[in-house]
């Protein structure tokens, strides 16, 4: 009877939890103030739930508890609202027992080796297990292969778990008090302003159905559009799928553009042709190389986890090459167009236009700009670059330039100038005007005639 009794209250609670969610009145946590977790932080925020937000730096946790962005696309104001409505930071992961919902979104970056860095995720995941409370929902937002919700993030909330907690994964764990768990992937795209975040359709997988019935309704409460699917491991193929499919479609036009330009063809000109087409055809675009968390990292997590089925995904894989190979192409026309002013890379003046991986954000995760600066640099030129958007840029996981921004003044004074990121600030026609030599990655200089431009 006493069972039956413990059943009955342990579903009434889940019960008023759900209610909560439809309501916004859930508490809900967020770990990584970063480029998603800030953003989602402000839309849960906007919707009028009480957000916490989570982060190990406490630069940040400072910054956004005075109403404080580092984010240039989000503003201080966006920042102010919310903390009217409720919403503080803190590095303190004890409070994460005052919480309906925890979401996680920490970097999952490649290590050396080119293999998956889950410490991030396993890190926060063993931070915050202790403090974990009965029929709290814990998700996963981070990009990463199929099976990590299962395998990495569930036994380790159990074993760190002060309260003997289990992951739910049937109806009948979830009679008692236990912990709910299921993954979500992130959507964020920097810079887009045509889609509202709350736009974006919400995958959800969880590892039961009550976790799928609580992410469901937590998702639901912001987002306009929920896509339940049937397992964490879908949800996390789903996201790999989204970006290898660009990385893929984008390594083939940098493919194409390397054939076009032997061939004296402007593979842009093709590129417009044909988008004309309203069927069957998706227009990608190339560029100096791939940049952003996802697209570069995504296509080696999966390929790693193949290798545990023993299999070998040669397609992604290759284009992971090609897209990888691309700063070191961007070289050789810089060595090119140099030549043809009798001038060789060792010793000549270049100055690079552009450090974000795409235009107009502030984001220089995996960018090739760096690639390419360290390339310059390897050869023995002297490099300078210049992007609105960092004042100075130090030492990363992967880089170590140690640089500052450099003003857009006499131009003639470098050999060359090299548009890696085409942000829409630069007046390129001055640009083109003012220099020696321009070599140009992005096609900015669209529609500029001018013997100065190599377009590669």
């Amino acid at each position: 009877m006493r069972e039956m009794a413990n059943q009955t209250t342990n579903r009434a609670a889940l019960d008023a939890l759900l209610e909560k969610m439809r309501r916004r009145e859930a508490r809900i946590g967020i770990v990584g103030m970063g480029y998603v977790g800030l953003p989602l932080s402000l839309l849960f925020s906007e919707q009028g739930f009480a957000v916490t937000g989570f982060d190990i730096e406490a630069s940040k946790v400072a910054a956004l508890n005075h109403g404080e962005s580092y984010i240039v696309r989000i503003s201080a104001e966006s920042i102010q609202q919310a903390r009217k409505s409720g919403f503080r930071a803190t590095t303190d992961y004890s409070e994460v027992a005052k919480m309906d919902a925890m979401i996680l979104c920490v970097p999952t970056p490649l290590n050396e080796y080119h293999e998956p860095d889950l410490s991030y995720v396993t890190g926060t995941v063993e931070a915050l297990a202790p403090y974990l409370q009965p029929n709290q929902l814990v998700v996963l937002e981070s990009t990463t292969y199929p099976g990590t919700t299962d395998e990495e993030v569930a036994p380790r909330l159990e074993k760190g778990n002060r309260l003997g907690l289990r992951v739910a994964r049937t109806w009948e764990d979830s009679e008692r008090p236990s912990v709910h768990l299921a993954f979500s992937p992130e959507r964020e795209d920097p810079g887009n302003e045509t889609v509202a975040r709350a736009d974006i359709p919400k995958v959800i997988g969880g590892c039961g159905p009550v976790a799928q019935e609580l992410g469901t309704a937590l998702y639901g409460s912001i987002f306009r559009r929920v896509v339940p699917v049937s397992s964490p491991a879908v949800a996390e193929m789903t996201k790999l799928l989204e970006n290898i499919y660009r990385c893929v479609n984008i390594a083939l036009v940098n493919e194409l553009k390397q054939l076009a330009m032997r061939m004296g063809i402007d593979i842009h000109e093709v590129i417009e042709a044909a988008k004309t087409k309203p069927f069957g055809f998706q227009a990608f675009y190339p560029g100096p190389g791939l940049g952003g968390h996802c697209i570069p990292i995504d296509p080696f997590y999966l390929s790693w986890k193949a290798k545990q089925f023993d299999f070998h995904t040669r397609f992604i894989e290759l284009a992971g090459e090609v897209n990888t190979a691309m700063p070191y192409f961007v070289i050789d026309q810089i060595a090119a167009g140099l030549n043809e002013h009798a001038k060789p890379i060792k010793g000549s003046r270049i100055l690079v236009l552009g450090l974000a991986y795409k235009r107009d954000i502030d984001d220089l995760r995996e960018s090739p700009s760096l690639t390419i600066i360290e390339l310059l640099r390897q050869r023995g030129a002297e490099v300078a670059y210049n992007d609105p958007y960092f004042a100075r840029v130090g030492q990363g996981r992967h880089y170590a330039l140690n640089m500052t921004n450099t003003p857009l003044e006499n131009l003639a004074q470098y050999d060359a100038v090299v548009i890696v990121t085409d942000h829409t600030s630069y007046d390129y026609a001055a640009i083109v005007n003012q220099s020696q030599l321009v070599i140009d990655t992005r096609n900015a200089t669209k529609g500029i005639l001018s013997e100065k431009i190599v377009r590669c």
